[in-house]
């Protein structure tokens, strides 16, 4: 029973005092403050106190600490004892962060207490946050950050593209990294024996592959199409008058010939599918024929298990990157194709026959021999590719051992300062060079060149497994300890700020303002962050934080029950990715308000993904903008299918994962995560209860449910009009869609239309959580209580620039949290 108690002389206004002075005791005193200043913060505080003493004292006292929350008495001591000690072990901040958070929010007082009005709400919003950053400017803390990181699958992968000019898809030869706080970026760990074989033996193939020396070492690649791809049709990036089919981007390390080998997809009996009559299929290479088969039936009574087995060709060449392209010649028949019924490829193997052929696997090997008949296994290539240009900026002035040394030391200086993010010193070459000398000094009947180039691959290698360049190593820098935090070296902010943008490397231009300590002045940082969001590397924003934001990785994983879902495939799957992949491209390239996340009148559609939203009038596979008529329930993220997918389970919608995910990704307020002892929602074959919202309410009657659901499951309901796969409905099988419900401000909603609406008149809860998520992705690092008050100056300052998206990021890498570091962080690598 919750208790109305009237505040004692120490009352929470005293409080608000008390935790301004223990923050500020171990600090250097202020100037003394104008009396008009100190007055209206005590003013604040004094309104801060009613508003605790009215809305927040009935249940959260010293006698009724619901939620474990005392703000009466618990943080009155923490914050006595705190003055007393000047060290306090628990900040009381991070108590009224969350006070504050659920309050912004209107989480709170619950709708069935006394609720202030709209006025009160924002007037204690704003009075708490500013006391809030009051106190953190008093007393700047940056949470710790105790471990190094090591590079990402897709850092490493950018790395080596920026570094070396190659195109190399590493999925296959390093492990998958594991995600915190949603961001795969947040690793720890250390580099175990069989983690490092893994490094060293990529780092051999790309020196190899990069430097490009002739071994005639044949290498191998398979390319497999996933079964459900539907071939039907012309696919992006191949040639008009094609369809189905695959392009396969490779990085060739040598000039010689490569064999191309083709399989056909084949039904339960193993019978090559759809062959009814004959097929011309294409190899393409950099979009030019360089062979055509012509696939015919098998005669009556003839196996067809050899037809395939026959698709190979040897075709030349050079080293470097090329597309190469395997696909089908169309034929006009196969218009009828895309009528048929269901659509999917992997549901019509059992049931439904393809009626033409179709790419099941695709595999390049080679080289076997040299295009050139003069090349040898000493002589040094014709071709020069983007990464031998890259990496010999240099050469020997002649075959003698110190003019060989000189260039090797030019060569791998200019690639370790890139690669190690900063200037180099002798030590830091000292390995590399040592694996150049031992090349160069042993016997080899090879030429000069030959061994010269072979020392620069080694050497090469040697840098790609240093420390220095697998971690993001921050060096300790000279401070008093008695300062929480300190500033970071230009040299570490060009490292940040590449790793945030980019996910890859500091280019030259950054270096070169770095070793000028010239790149934190505030002016030309800015400029940098315009000019790298102006780079098509920026296009990481995309592929790595917004994917993982919102869940876009997820969709692979997706597997709808192809009974009720027959249309599902590769192709929707894929098209579900990208349209929500363009749209916040869109917003990035086109530097528009993130609300247009929220709220568009457009979106990106291909002809399959309009298929599956039922909007006419869209043809082909490109993606195009498509203006949206209100008749079709589609614009921003919430009307997505790639969101509505992913928050679905295989056979049904799920209010509450849906509801979920928008707290936490749209709203930024999660709820904690249910009590272990709580039974899983029962299916309708063991109840009575035939709608889903019916089977929820059921649920909600356990006390330890209610509150949560209270909150979840209305924001959840409000999409139900959106099935398990994101197709707009008017009923759930008999039942019709019931969308209402009452967000936490005590908002009646209809569906998707009024959640947005609320969104909108709300914009700082989505800002303020985007802003959050993009910190996390750009610190790589959990943010905390600590870092709120630096999210509330950016969103502050987005809203003078109508929150466009550069406004967010210029302030995220403006903040104190990105150019500044704890003194409590753990001593970083300092040995290599």
């Amino acid at each position: 029973m919750c208790h109305s108690r009237p505040l004692s002389a120490c009352s929470i206004g005293a409080t608000w005092l008390l935790i301004t002075l223990a923050m500020t005791a171990a600090v250097v005193a202020e100037p003394p403050i104008h009396n008009s200043a100190a007055e209206h913060r005590n003013g604040a505080v004094e309104r801060i106190e009613a508003f605790v003493d009215r809305y927040c004292m009935d249940c959260h006292n010293a006698a009724d600490t619901v939620s474990d929350l005392d703000l009466e008495t618990t943080l009155l001591a923490e914050v006595r004892w705190a003055e007393a000690t000047k060290t306090p072990t628990t900040d009381p901040r991070a108590t009224w962060e969350t006070v504050l958070r659920r309050i912004a929010s209107r989480q709170m007082p619950p709708l069935d207490a006394e609720r202030p009005d709209e006025s009160e709400y924002r007037a204690v919003v704003q009075q708490l946050g500013h006391t809030l950053d009051h106190v953190a400017r008093q007393n700047p803390v940056i949470p710790p950050t105790d471990s190094l990181r090591r590079l990402t699958r897709t850092e490493y992968q950018n790395s080596v593209r920026d570094l070396l000019g190659l195109e190399l898809d590493i999925t296959t030869w390093l492990p998958k990294d594991e995600s915190s706080g949603g961001f795969d970026n947040i690793t720890v760990g250390d580099l175990s024996a069989s983690l490092m074989n893994r490094y060293l033996s990529a780092a051999e193939k790309i020196s190899r592959i990069a430097v490009g020396r002739f071994t005639h070492t044949p290498m191998g690649l398979n390319v497999r199409l996933p079964a459900d791809l539907t071939q039907e049709k012309h696919v992006a990036g191949l040639p008009l008058g094609t369809r189905g089919g695959t392009n396969i981007h490779h990085t060739f390390a040598e000039t010689g010939e490569y064999e191309i080998a083709v399989r056909l997809t084949r039904d339960r009996d193993e019978m090559i599918e759809g062959l009814s009559r004959p097929h011309d299929l294409d190899v393409l290479v950099d979009r030019q024929k360089q062979h055509r088969w012509t696939i015919e039936p098998p005669k009556r009574g003839r196996d067809d298990t050899l037809i395939d087995a026959n698709l190979k060709v040897r075709i030349p060449i050079t080293a470097g990157p090329h597309d190469i392209a395997v696909t089908f010649v169309s034929q006009g028949e196969s218009l009828l194709e895309i009528k048929r019924q269901p659509f999917l490829a992997a549901y019509n193997r059992h049931r439904h026959p393809r009626q033409q052929p179709a790419l099941l696997e695709v595999s390049i090997v080679g080289p076997f021999a040299d295009a050139d008949p003069a090349a040898t296994e000493t002589s040094t290539p014709t071709i020069e590719t983007p990464s031998r240009q890259r990496i010999f900026t240099a050469w020997p002035e002649s075959s003698s051992l110190p003019d060989q040394q000189v260039a090797a030391q030019q060569i791998l200086g200019e690639i370790a300062r890139v690669a190690f993010r900063r200037d180099v010193t002798p030590a830091d070459l000292a390995t590399p060079l040592a694996f150049v000398d031992e090349v160069l000094r042993g016997e080899s009947t090879d030429s000069w060149e030959s061994r010269f180039e072979l020392g620069i691959e080694r050497g090469l290698a040697a840098i790609l497994v240093n420390p220095n360049f697998l971690f993001h190593v921050e060096q300790p820098v000279q401070s008093d300890a008695s300062e929480p935090v300190i500033r970071i070296s230009d040299w570490e902010l060009a490292s940040r700020l590449a790793a945030f943008l980019w996910s890859s490397l500091p280019d030259d231009e950054l270096l070169d303002l770095a070793a000028a300590d010239q790149l934190s002045d505030p002016a030309v940082l800015r400029g940098q962050v315009t000019r790298m969001l102006s780079d098509e590397r920026s296009q990481s924003l995309v592929d790595h934080f917004a994917a993982q934001w919102l869940y876009l990785r997820n969709l692979d994983g997706i597997t709808p029950n192809l009974r009720q879902f027959p249309d599902f495939d590769e192709n929707l799957r894929m098209a579900m990715r990208r349209e929500t992949e363009l749209l916040f491209t869109h917003v990035l390239q086109h530097d528009a308000s993130v609300m247009g996340l929220i709220d568009s009148d457009f979106t990106y559609l291909n002809e399959r993904l309009a298929r599956h939203y039922r909007i006419p009038g869209v043809l082909g596979d490109e993606f195009r903008q498509v203006t949206l008529s209100p008749d079709w329930h589609r614009g921003g993220l919430l009307r997505h299918g790639s969101i509505l997918s992913v928050t679905s389970y295989s056979t049904r919608t799920s209010p509450t994962v849906r509801g979920n995910w928008v707290l936490e990704n749209i709203i930024g307020n999660a709820p904690p995560p249910p009590p272990p002892d709580i039974p899983a929602l029962q299916e309708k074959s063991t109840l009575t209860a035939t709608s889903l919202r019916e089977r929820l309410a059921m649920h909600r009657e356990n006390e330890s449910c209610a509150s949560c659901h209270d909150l979840i499951d209305p924001i959840g309901f409000a999409l139900d009009h959106y099935d398990a796969l994101g197709q707009y409905r008017e009923y759930d099988g008999e039942n019709p869609i019931d969308a209402s419900g009452v967000l936490p401000d005590g908002t009646e909603v209809g569906g998707v239309s009024d959640l947005e609406a609320s969104l909108l008149a709300h914009p700082e809860m989505f800002v303020g959580c985007l802003s959050e998520k993009m910190m996390t992705f750009a610190l790589g690092r959990l943010v905390d209580y600590r870092d709120a008050p630096a999210i509330r100056e950016i969103v502050r300052k987005a809203k003078i620039d109508d929150y466009r998206i550069s406004s967010i990021i210029q302030g995220i890498v403006a903040s104190e949290p990105f150019q500044y570091r704890s003194t409590q962080s753990s001593a970083l690598l300092t040995e290599h």
